[in-house]
Formats: C-alpha cells, sequence, structure tokens
C-alpha cells in the first residue's frame, strides 16, 4: 500500500500564503509524476499543478503566476507554494503520484481562505 502525506493546510487570510507539503515512498517517488489536485464543496476534483520526474511543471489557468510545484528528491517530497491566495482557493487539497494509469492519493488536507 503506498501512502501519501500531506502536511501544511490550514486558515489564512485572502493574499496570504501556504506551503503545503507531500511525503511519498522512495519507491516510487523517482519515477512518478507528482501533483496536487483540488476539491471544493459541490465541485468536481481538480487539477492545480503537476511535476514531472525530470521536473517539468504544468499549472491550473487559476492559480498561474501565484503557485508552484517542487520537488525534493533526496527527500522524497513535493511541496506546493500557495501565494496570493483567494477565497475561491478554498478546497481540500490531495497529493497525487501518478505513473501511466497507476494513480495514488494522500488524505487531503484542508485550506480555507478567509477573512
Amino acid at each position: 500500500q503506498v501512502q501519501l502525506v500531506e502536511s501544511g493546510g490550514g486558515l489564512v487570510q485572502p493574499g496570504g500564503s501556504l506551503r503545503l507539503s507531500c511525503a511519498a515512498p522512495g519507491s516510487i517517488f523517482n519515477s512518478y509524476a507528482m501533483g496536487w489536485y483540488r476539491q471544493a464543496p459541490g465541485k468536481q476534483r481538480e487539477l492545480v499543478a503537476r511535476i514531472t520526474s525530470d521536473g517539468s511543471t504544468n499549472f491550473a489557468d487559476s492559480v498561474k503566476g501565484r503557485f508552484t510545484i517542487s520537488r525534493d528528491d533526496a527527500k522524497n517530497m513535493v511541496y506546493l507554494q500557495m501565494n496570493s491566495l483567494k477565497p475561491e482557493d478554498t478546497a481540500v487539497y490531495y497529493c497525487n503520484a501518478r505513473f501511466m494509469t497507476v494513480n495514488y492519493w494522500g488524505q487531503g488536507t484542508q485550506v480555507t481562505v478567509s477573512s
């Protein structure tokens, strides 16, 4: 059983920043694309950002210029730095590891942007 463990969610005011972290097993980290998805109440889960094993990244249009994704291969960690947060960023954020048709998910961490 592959476990992805997220941390770093919480409550932040609009315009603030948060950094999410995800720990993955070393057995998959170097081969899998790592990503962050989010799901707001009543909405479908959507891709926020992804980083491949060779460091290529892509982002949802709604977060471009505000969020960055990075990975630390030595620590088997992936990070999502979220700046200039907006109320519409409020959601449960999930870490994802993907290789071809195989997907693993974390348990999710709540991010709430509110004054």
